[in-house]
């Protein structure tokens, strides 16, 4: 059997007519047109994004500590807790912490899932090469003989390119954009939650130290006391009675001791994975609470407040996301057209691949129009209104919970402050009566049951006052985290900056 290739004019000594040329010339024609299309007559079905009016009043409750108006969203946590040892270990939790660093992550996952979703907007380009060899049948051909044919082809093209005509694409990639800034503002979230909570668990383990350094020193007095006692029973000056109401104020303090150091033990593990790594933490027992530095917080206007919480921003662009969703599902139910383009050479042999006359072009404008989907174009757009619905009740919902979490902090300072007052001067009463009843019972005009209802009555109200004390800093910490947290300062290097990422400096093309 013979191989055969069927016949075509020589390269070398034909001519080009002038064909491959003009249609190598209309082709970028039509490509320039479409263009000039997809830039003037596109247009966005999406809805204006209304944001609705904050459902919360314009002034904080009178029963809130407002009484000078200043703005947080300057105030970053560096200045804010100005104790060394707090921004230390703050510090070490912003770098080392595996929430924070997932939020990191979950920003640059949603910023490649923006720019995958801004690449639809432009032509995908190209270049395809092929070679094709195939038999032909003998009762196919004209001369009755079976024939090896063969085609060698190079091009370069798009395929399947959406003019947006609608905004379909624009709309998803705007939604996408919003995707990536809601998720930039939970990062800020997430970062303001882990300041408050190494702050807060800095606080606990001072607390417990203060109070753990009253249970020593009553712990050994009282064993002190217990020595005399003894003694005093060996030589019949003290009854058995006493003897053991003195054991019983040692076992209570010694409980209370043991106590401390199991809730210290723990609140150390805490902070240790808040920080993700060990941020060899010491002992700071005889630290007064009270020389813990904060910097004083004014809570501002309730519009102000609104700005500065990154949740709340985040609600916003989950909100405008969803609006951009309901274009895109609107503009699903107009017409689609779709280029599929190429030019390059195709010869029946190889060396004529680049030869006169080899030119070869397709143009191929594709136009879908939906007549019948059993009603899942309708279902589409429903599910994204529903959604933008969702999205609004969530974001009043932030600015309710926002209002309400500023309003709890500011109740409690003013409250705690009061509380704090009274606790001291309850445990300055204690103590007086602590000794007015050691006096009463060193001159025998009372029991030692006397004695022993004051000293455990000061001891307690000693432990009650460190703990007022630590909830009056807590709040302050809360009122900060509540007030943004210094999310509105400039944002870290590698986030979003003035609602457009900072990566892409012209993400609309």
């Amino acid at each position: 059997m013979s191989r055969q290739t069927p016949h075509r004019p020589s390269p070398r000594g034909a001519r080009t007519s002038g064909a491959g040329i003009a249609g190598g010339r209309l082709l970028l024609r039509a490509l320039g047109a479409a263009g000039l299309l997809a830039l003037s007559a596109c247009v966005s079905l999406a809805p204006e994004t209304r944001l609705p009016p904050p459902p919360v009043a314009d002034a904080w409750p009178a029963d809130t500590d407002t009484a000078t108006v200043r703005a947080l969203h300057d105030l970053d946590w560096a200045h804010y807790f100005q104790d060394p040892d707090m921004r230390r270990l703050i510090g070490l939790a912003l770098e080392h912490n595996r929430d924070l660093r997932l939020a990191v992550l979950r920003v640059r996952e949603a910023e490649a899932a923006y720019r995958i979703q801004r690449a639809d907007l432009a032509p995908s380009v190209g270049a395809q090469g092929s070679i094709e060899r195939s038999r032909v049948p003998g009762d196919l051909t004209l001369t009755g003989q079976p024939q090896i044919q063969s085609q060698h082809q190079a091009s370069i093209g798009l395929t399947g390119w959406e003019i947006d005509l609608w905004g379909r694409i624009r709309n998803l990639k705007d939604a996408a954009l919003d995707d990536w800034l809601a998720t930039d503002a939970a990062r800020q979230a997430v970062q303001v939650a882990l300041v408050r909570q190494v702050a807060d668990s800095v606080l606990a383990l001072r607390e417990l130290d203060q109070r753990a350094f009253l249970a020593d020193e009553a712990v050994r007095n009282r064993r002190q006391s217990l020595d005399i006692f003894q003694q005093r029973k060996a030589v019949g000056s003290s009854s058995e009675l006493e003897l053991t109401q003195v054991r019983t104020l040692l076992i209570q303090a010694e409980s209370l001791q043991a106590q401390l150091k199991q809730e210290r033990a723990a609140a150390a593990h805490a902070l240790t994975l808040l920080a993700g790594t060990d941020p060899g933490i010491a002992p700071t027992r005889g630290i007064d609470l009270a020389a813990t530095r904060l910097a004083r917080l004014e809570p501002g206007l309730p519009s102000e407040v609104l700005l500065a919480r990154p949740d709340i921003r985040a609600a916003e662009h989950q909100l405008r996301s969803a609006h951009a969703r309901i274009g895109a599902a609107r503009a699903a139910f107009l017409p689609r057209i779709a280029l599929t383009s190429g030019f390059g050479t195709a010869s029946a042999e190889l060396d004529g691949l680049f030869g006169d006359g080899s030119k070869a072009w397709t143009f191929a404008p594709v136009i879908e129009v939906p007549i019948f989907t059993a009603g899942r174009l309708r279902a589409n757009l429903d599910v994204a209104e529903v959604r933008r619905d969702m999205a609004v009740a969530t974001y009043e919902k932030s600015i309710q919970t926002a209002f309400r979490e500023v309003a709890d902090a500011l109740s409690a300072r003013q409250g705690l402050a009061g509380q704090m007052e009274i606790q001291a001067r309850m445990a300055r009463t204690q103590a007086e009566r602590a000794d007015l009843a050691q006096l009463r019972y060193d001159s025998g005009a009372a029991p030692y049951l006397e004695v022993l209802d004051a000293k455990r009555d000061l001891l307690t109200a000693q432990q009650q006052l460190v703990q007022v004390r630590r909830a009056w800093l807590s709040s302050q910490v809360a009122l900060y985290a509540a007030l943004g947290g210094g999310a509105g300062q400039a944002p870290d290097a590698a986030a979003p900056a003035a609602g457009r990422p900072a990566s892409i400096p012209h993400p609309d093309p």
